[in-house]
């Protein structure tokens, strides 16, 4: 027998407890899938039988993880009791911080949002802003009515790029001293569940995917503009970080176009639109959203700015699809909400650039894709500590 191969010996009772946890576990899944189920139903999914199915079902009723929803009487036969996955038996925390507005749900196991709020982001420090996010979460937590022990699992979105050795977010310029080492775990502690942390852009892009545009994409690229330029990369299904958690910072790639050596970012971003605005004879209190609003209106400045806009997105486009070979671009972010202005001239600028031709697509999600994506993230690791907590023992 070869080194490391291991006797199935059935009668051990631990080899019966796994096999039944993964019965249930087996059936919990193809429950989820199907939304509701029979005896009957499941037993023909998995392949499992009929006493089997049955007894895994009480277990998982028993531990609170599925619960009888109604019946189904067919035309011919006995009536059959379906049963669905609890959604109350956890529920997640999703957090999206920008430099403009925090967003923060709290959703069952289900995904349906139990509570959310959405607050304009005035910190100016990093312990006002940990401070912020602690008070809305808890807030969101209060108005679901949950006990704070009922939410197992929380993602938070921010600019940068979490270093887990360090425990801190590095590059996240646009929000000033949230890299300093302590800031996530005062979060974790305060909040009292275990957290995740990753960049903004990646979570839209699993978002997207899960949720939106993106749905079915074998390669996904999801281009964050806003007030940085980020991009998440999402290839069947997973995402895609790199080595160090930098793939898809591509707002650090150089810009050529500039009088001086400049950042992508700092010619694509929401801040560039500003910019160029300005230069082409636009004055008073601006942002990009008040630039893309006159530029529909006509008003000569807004549209060459945005006309430049669009010739950058193009030449970010392109490097994206020369590298990723994506077979879906996503534009999102407060400038991707534009896209009724960019995304014909893009496409114009793309054909004169580069013979690449990806598939571009506004986001179906808007400002909601990244707290979906931290949703999405937050739920695939609840449902299994979940499952872990209510079942063992048993």
């Amino acid at each position: 027998m070869p080194a490391g191969d291991v006797i199935e010996q059935p009668d051990r009772p631990w080899n019966r407890g796994l096999l039944r946890r993964t019965n249930e576990r087996l059936l919990l899944d193809r429950l989820r899938a199907l939304g509701t189920a029979s005896r009957a139903q499941l037993a023909r999914e998995t392949g499992l039988s009929k006493p089997t199915v049955s007894t895994a079902l009480a277990s998982l009723a028993a531990a609170g993880l599925v619960h009888e929803v109604g019946t189904l009487t067919p035309e011919r036969g006995r009536t059959a009791v379906l049963y669905a996955p609890d959604p109350a038996a956890g529920y997640v925390l999703g957090v999206d911080i920008g430099r403009t507005w925090l967003r923060v749900a709290v959703v069952d196991l289900d995904g349906a949002v139990a509570a959310r709020a959405d607050v304009r982001n005035r910190a100016r420090t990093s312990t006002a802003l940990a401070g912020l996010v602690v008070d809305t979460a808890r807030r969101v937590i209060a108005d679901a009515a949950l006990d704070p022990a009922a939410v197992v699992h929380g993602v938070v979105g921010t600019p940068g790029v979490y270093d887990p050795a360090r425990r801190r977010v590095r590059y996240a310029a646009h929000l000033p001293g949230w890299g300093r080492a302590g800031i996530v775990d005062r979060l974790g502690e305060e909040l009292g569940m275990p957290l995740e942390v990753h960049n903004d852009a990646n979570l839209a892009a699993l978002g997207e995917y899960t949720y939106g545009a993106g749905a079915g994409s074998r390669l996904l690229a999801y281009l964050l503009i806003g007030t940085g330029l980020g991009m998440g990369v999402v290839a069947e299904g997973r995402l895609c970080t790199g080595a160090h958690g930098l793939a898809g910072e591509i707002g650090f790639l150089p810009w050529p176009g500039g009088p001086k050596p400049e950042r992508l970012e700092d010619a694509v971003s929401g801040v560039a639109v500003v910019a160029a605005a300005r230069r082409f004879g636009m004055s008073g209190r601006l942002t990009a959203k008040a630039v893309f609003d006159a530029a529909r209106l006509g008003v000569p400045a807004a549209v060459r700015a945005v006309e430049l806009e669009a010739e950058r997105v193009a030449y970010t486009v392109a490097a994206a699809a020369a590298v990723l070979d994506p077979d879906l671009i996503v534009l999102g972010g407060g400038v991707g909400q534009g896209v009724d202005l960019l995304l014909g001239p893009v496409r114009e600028h793309l054909r004169a650039l580069t013979p690449l031709r990806p598939r571009i697509a506004p986001s179906r999600l808007g400002e909601d894709a990244v707290l979906l994506g931290a949703v999405a993230t937050a739920l695939d690791t609840a449902r299994d500590l979940v499952f872990e907590h209510r079942t063992a023992g048993t």
